[in-house]
């Protein structure tokens, strides 16, 4: 196979317009009850954006709704963490941008499905935190404490030579991980992060020198015109950056194809077949450096050329409202491996279908596209009911559909 070929495949699956063809390629199978996991009501998405409405309106009642990234879950129980980190910065936006990216870069990372078990207590308050806030504050206060920093006089930092040094050990102090506490793909985590490290320092373009995550605040810079910024142009810079880090992936001509897996309904005449891209943590990173690069004075434009997170809240959510129903009942009491072909058409069709969503959300709350974002709606929003859906119908709150996760990709 030509290696031109191949190399314009790989350059097709990392654009969020692929991730989009292949995901309603999937819906239409559904569409024709041609999918071999999933019947699709669609009927049952009027009560979907019923439940998304009411939760938004719930959490933001003058529809004043931020972006959905990590900096909401930094915000847990409502105290502003970074705030009083921010503080003991330098008075220069770039700086605070570059922490900032160190910050929500290593995060994100970390970010993958806790478990059922899991909880961690933030020194001073009493409520355990789980979950996604668990995992942000345990990551917000390792990264305060200087644990991704080479410089023991500047904390607030992610450079390659201290991710590579991180061990095992550190994280499960750092997380409070414990026989009775314990995270599901803790080891996953560290060998994530090793890998950053490595691939900080395989792209000085992106990095720096010395390579420092942070700098890919210069990098987009850089790349502002009149201070306006695609989105695409983040999440391309991520994906080309941190392609090395995922394990056990997809290769094409010698390139790691991250969050991309086989589904038989695609079919391409090219090298991409068989393939469907998600690139979940990449674009929840994506989402996530919006307000670092805004704050600094760089807009950022085109929100709306990024999807939908597929993972198990917003997947979770249809399938409890009944859009999606298994077809084979018992698959709800087996664990899936993430790969499967039932959690690639899981995740498709939620990628398709927030698509689907999103406008009769918007005609509820009468505001259109450009006042609510994909973004928006996500954060409003179908991430939260999803939740409220899961904790209403099982103990624990955990997703309808269980996923063997190795901590890389939910």
């Amino acid at each position: 196979m030509p290696r031109a070929a191949e190399r314009d495949a790989v350059a097709r699956l990392r654009e969020p317009e692929t991730i989009r063809a292949c995901c309603r390629e999937i819906l239409r199978h559904a569409e024709r009850d041609a999918l071999d996991h999933f019947i699709l009501h669609p009927e049952r998405l009027e009560a979907a954006a019923e439940l998304v409405v009411a939760t938004t309106e719930d959490r933001y009642p003058d529809l004043d709704i931020p972006f959905h990234s990590r900096w909401r879950h930094f915000q847990a129980g409502g105290v502003d963490r970074w705030a009083a980190l921010a503080d003991t910065l330098p008075d220069d936006p770039a700086a605070v941008a570059r922490a900032r990216i160190d910050l929500a870069i290593t995060s994100v990372l970390l970010d993958a499905g806790a478990g059922d078990a899991w909880r961690y207590r933030e020194p001073g308050f009493a409520a355990p935190l789980a979950r996604s806030e668990g995992l942000a504050v345990a990551s917000l206060r390792m990264f305060a404490a200087g644990a991704f920093s080479a410089l023991p006089g500047e904390p607030l930092r992610a450079d390659a030579a201290a991710l590579l040094d991180l061990d095992r050990r550190r994280l499960d102090e750092a997380f409070q991980v414990r026989a009775d506490n314990p995270l599901v793909g803790a080891a996953g985590r560290v060998a994530l992060l090793e890998a950053l490290g490595r691939a900080l320092a395989a792209h000085p373009e992106l990095f720096g020198d010395p390579p420092r995550a942070g700098h890919l605040y210069d990098h987009l810079a850089a790349r502002a015109m009149d201070g306006r910024l695609p989105a695409r142009a983040i999440l391309s810079a991520l994906l080309v950056g941190l392609a090395s880090i995922w394990p056990g992936r997809l290769t094409l001509g010698g390139e790691n194809l991250g969050d991309v897996w086989r589904h038989p309904a695609i079919r391409r005449d090219d090298p991409g077949d068989g393939l469907v891209p998600f690139h979940k943590l990449s674009q929840w990173l994506a989402y996530s450096l919006v307000e670092p690069l805004e704050d600094a004075g760089i807009r950022v434009v085109e929100l709306e050329t990024l999807t939908g997170l597929p993972e198990y809240r917003n997947g979770g959510l249809l399938v409890d409202t009944g859009v999606l129903e298994l077809r084979r009942p018992e698959d709800a009491e087996r664990v899936h491996d993430v790969g499967s072909e039932l959690v690639v058409e899981w995740r498709a069709l939620t990628v398709a279908l927030l698509d689907e969503l999103a406008p009769r959300i918007r005609a509820r709350l009468g505001r259109d596209a450009d006042e609510m974002p994909l973004i928006r709606i996500l954060e409003g929003g179908t991430w939260e009911a999803g939740r409220r859906a899961a904790r209403q119908r099982r103990p624990g709150g955990g997703p309808p559909i269980a996923i063997a996760s190795d901590g890389t990709v939910f």
